[in-house]
């Protein structure tokens, strides 16, 4: 990853947490630690960000906003949070059904979790769809159309209607309200809209963070979602939410993941 990239990278987590410390930024980025001092360095030296004790803050009044990070990025965020969720997930699947798992850094978790399993799995991730044809055993189905290398989906909006039906659709968001499921990217609303036209039954899988952002665009409202899972950081005032919205919910203990 380019300094460039890098320093793009850690101001959009910023927008996202008020602090990171080195070791975080370590994870995110996978350069050195010494890499990671000098960045925050230049960057506390442009005016863009804070650097203090261990880490760096995002600057005073600088308002939060949700961001679609790159998905090596993302991937790496919240991991302990998003491999909780993938594990309580994988045991509300049957085997032998076919699912559809979307995009995202949480949905990736899933897939990798469930690769040996007795499952079809169609997918227009593509970097769910390599992870699987080179770690999984499960029957793989990969939809056609462009590369949209970020979100890293197939898609051709001209296409022919699928012919599958899956059992359940596993989707993420980039963030949560009483809206419904809110993204940023257009062509993700549109390929939501599609998928659960296709499946019995909607999951979302989202880490409690997603609860307080606040992208432009409503993919899904909360009517059409049969279940959602995240993490033990979700709050009473946002499980009360999806209580009042009838969403039926699942709270994924991140204590219970093997390191």
């Amino acid at each position: 990853m380019s300094e460039h990239r890098r320093h793009q990278a850690v101001l959009q987590l910023l927008a996202n947490r008020p602090f990171l410390s080195v070791h975080d930024l370590v994870a995110a980025t996978g350069v050195s630690p010494a890499t990671v001092r000098r960045d925050i360095e230049k960057l506390d030296a442009a005016g863009l960000s804070k650097k203090v004790h261990g880490g760096i803050a995002a600057l005073e009044g600088q308002e939060r906003r949700a961001v679609a990070l790159p998905f090596i990025v993302n991937r790496d965020i919240a991991t302990e949070a998003k491999r909780a969720i993938a594990k309580a997930a994988g045991q509300i699947v049957r085997d032998g059904s076919l699912i559809i798992i979307h995009a995202g850094s949480t949905c990736f978790h899933f897939g990798a979790h469930i690769a040996d399993r007795n499952l079809r799995v169609f997918t227009n991730s593509m970097p769910l769809a390599a992870y699987l044809a080179e770690n999984g055993t499960c029957q793989l189905t990969v939809g056609g159309g462009d590369l949209h290398r970020e979100p890293g989906v197939l898609y051709d909006p001209q296409r022919a209607p699928d012919s599958f039906y899956g059992s359940q659709f596993f989707v993420g968001a980039l963030g949560i309200s009483s809206r419904g499921l809110l993204e940023s990217h257009p062509l993700l609303v549109r390929f939501i809209n599609e998928m659960v036209e296709l499946a019995n039954e909607v999951v979302v899988l989202v880490d409690s963070r997603k609860f307080a952002e606040r992208p432009p665009n409503v993919a899904l409202p909360l009517a059409r979602v049969n279940r959602l899972i995240t993490d033990d950081g979700l709050s009473d005032a946002d499980a009360q939410m999806l209580e009042d919205q009838g969403v039926d919910y699942i709270i994924a203990e991140t204590g219970q993941v093997a390191a």
